[in-house]
């Protein structure tokens, strides 16, 4: 009788579908954990619709504890600048060094949508399981486009929804649901929001075949414990719950809008109150037309400076 050879929690960050990742030692990976998704699966799933050659600039937007960006530089030799707000930069510089990756990888502690990067620094943008956190503001990408070199690629993957809830929450999502994943989205949806900007063209909007099995993989790894979300999963089966994946460039004839970062400082003192002549002239002469505007116009409004709408 053949003996049946149980399988580990290691065993588990093995995987024929995803060859690159399954190199790293297990105790790596799971030290590394940021968030509620395997970083290497989504980099390696993401990575196989973007051409990263040696030698170029990218962004890992959300990085975590940067094991993405280890991995990028890793596998692809690309410069990686890792950029984090929730996770320490001096964490993570000790993590890169580790990897013998310092000279590739550069982390940065900055928020999503205040970028210290110059316009058109980077090849590519990647951003690994946190680009809903930011990236549902309608004007986020015009932003975000701006670091990119026209025809470079922008690409997300992480959680999101095999199709969009219609009506009425599912039953067996109403325990995990809570405002943190308010936020997730199909690709199809993510596809319109990013298309109607008419900034990216758009290449690859799908999901990762059985993802939501991967995905429960992961939790039963890390976070067996959190029997809200593995009950989800089980019950979901793909249904609604899953991995997501975007990849559009940015095309060269779209034109960005302004960011307006601040308004010009230019206060001109006025009195507050107005005079005790000025109020008697207007009790003598109600009828008057210094403080009236002629019927059918509209008041003129100065325009501000500083860019923008």
């Amino acid at each position: 009788m053949k003996r049946k050879i149980p399988v580990t929690a290691d065993d588990k960050l093995v995987s024929k579908r995803f060859p690159r990742s399954s190199r790293y030692h297990p105790e790596w990976v799971k030290a590394s954990v940021s968030g509620a998704a395997n970083s290497l699966w989504l980099t390696e799933w993401l990575t196989t619709e973007l051409d990263l050659q040696p030698g170029m600039r990218v962004l890992d937007l959300g990085c975590g504890r940067a094991s993405s960006s280890i991995f990028l530089h890793h596998e692809y030799g690309v410069q990686v600048w890792a950029t984090d707000l929730w996770c320490s930069a001096s964490e993570n510089i000790q993590r890169i060094r580790d990897a013998d990756v310092e000279d590739g990888v550069f982390p940065i502690h900055a928020d999503a949508r205040s970028l210290p990067f110059a316009a058109e620094f980077f090849d590519a943008i990647v951003c690994i399981d946190s680009f809903f956190y930011y990236g549902t503001d309608d004007l986020y990408l015009n932003y975000l486009a701006q670091f990119v070199k026209p025809g470079g690629p922008v690409g997300i993957a992480g959680a999101g929804l095999m199709r969009e809830i219609e009506g009425p929450l599912p039953e067996h999502l109403r325990e995990w649901w809570t405002n943190d994943v308010w936020c997730l989205h199909s690709a199809s949806w993510w596809r319109r929001h990013w298309e109607r900007t008419g900034i990216m063209a758009i290449e690859v909007a799908d999901t990762m075949p059985d993802g939501w099995q991967r995905w429960l993989d992961w939790h039963r790894v890390i976070a067996p414990d959190n029997e809200v979300e593995i009950r989800a999963l089980e019950a979901d089966r793909g249904n609604y719950l899953g991995y997501v994946r975007l990849v559009g460039r940015r095309q060269g004839q779209a034109q960005l809008s302004d960011l307006i970062v601040s308004l010009p400082a230019q206060y001109t003192r006025k009195p507050l109150l107005r005079s005790k002549d000025h109020q008697q002239t207007d009790k003598a002469d109600p009828n008057g037309s210094s403080n009236r505007r002629p019927a059918g116009r509209r008041a003129v409004r100065t325009p501000r400076t500083g860019g923008g709408r």
